[in-house]
């Protein structure tokens, strides 16, 4: 339970890019708050992505300007340079890439880190990865790839499946919103979305397609907004 309510709505969005900056914005202006998980390897970094056709903007946020942007959301582990941890063999590599990043990011913002989202696609996430984790690194719960659909907190922290992905799952998000908006329980709900600000670009009209969909989930009195820590670890 959350201030005594019973559902709530979490947001987790992966890389650092500078898109970043607009959504954070707009979880501002709707009260929402998120979890950006950052690559501090990369950071400043400019870059392109070509996906579904389109060429996107892929440039990191500067280090320098981590604590602004994302000022009363919370930042996350991504890995140092992303790489798919299932495919790294060396045990200290993965515990590098994950707690190195850790403590980069603490430094940025100010506070300690101790969540984190599974970086690439595929299968990036496992048994013995999590296990690693879990045991070698400052990090508390990691959110996997996979989506169940459902508001059921996931009982694996070091594996936690979201609800939804926005971008591959635009449509059945916003179905499932109408859906948690009626949802009279008094079990712990989670509506957890995921996904990257870039792929906002590929179809631009998503922006405001999105920002509807925070209007109609804002300012509900049987909902707690937090971050994905303040959810998952309260």
């Amino acid at each position: 339970m959350w201030n005594g309510k019973s559902k709530a709505i979490t947001f987790s969005y992966d890389d650092g890019v500078t898109q970043d900056i607009r959504l954070a914005a707009l979880f501002h202006k709707y009260g929402m708050k998120a979890t950006f998980n950052l690559n501090s390897g990369l950071l400043g970094r400019e870059g392109e992505l070509v996906r579904e056709g389109v060429t996107v903007n892929h440039t990191k946020v500067n280090a320098a300007d981590v604590r602004h942007i994302y000022a009363g959301h919370e930042v996350a582990v991504h890995t140092l340079t992303h790489p798919i941890l299932t495919r790294v063999e060396d045990e200290g590599e993965i515990i590098r890439q994950v707690e190195e990043d850790r403590l980069a990011l603490s430094d940025l913002v100010g506070y300690e880190v101790v969540g984190m989202a599974y970086p690439g696609g595929g299968i990036n996430n496992d048994e013995r990865v999590a296990n690693i984790i879990r045991k070698h690194t400052g990090v508390r719960y990691a959110r996997a790839l996979e989506t169940d659909g459902s508001f059921s907190a996931s009982k694996d922290l070091y594996r936690y499946r979201g609800t939804c992905y926005h971008h591959a799952e635009f449509d059945k998000m916003l179905t499932l919103g109408e859906e948690f908006l009626k949802l009279d329980t008094k079990m712990p709900s989670v509506f957890y979305i995921w996904g990257h600000a870039y792929e906002f670009d590929i179809y631009p009209e998503r922006w405001g397609q999105f920002e509807e969909f925070l209007q109609m989930m804002a300012n509900r009195a049987d909902i707690f907004y937090g971050t994905n820590t303040e959810i998952l670890l309260p």
